[in-house]
């Protein structure tokens, strides 16, 4: 059996029958939809998905920033003046 990563879980035909009841009373957590009790979609809150896509985002530049710190020896000297 797959792990729930929510504290609230419903149905697929809970959520069918109200979708908007889920949302509130999982007050802004994900709600686990279970498939014959396994795991098959996590429903969030629009709020809630937004602010995780900007936490991947500033996850993955933060990536890039690390990645491009390990090539410092490879750096070209400009001034400003040269721009």
């Amino acid at each position: 059996m797959k792990q729930v990563l929510s504290n609230y879980s419903a149905s697929i035909s809970e959520l069918k029958k109200n979708p908007t009841a889920l949302l509130k009373d999982a007050e802004g957590s994900p709600v686990a939809i279970l498939n014959h009790n396994t795991p098959a979609a996590y429903f969030v809150p629009a709020e809630t998905y937004e602010w995780m896509m900007e936490r991947l985002e500033d996850y993955e530049l933060a990536q890039i920033v690390q990645e491009r710190t390990q090539e410092k020896d490879q750096a070209i000297t400009v001034s400003l003046d040269e721009l």
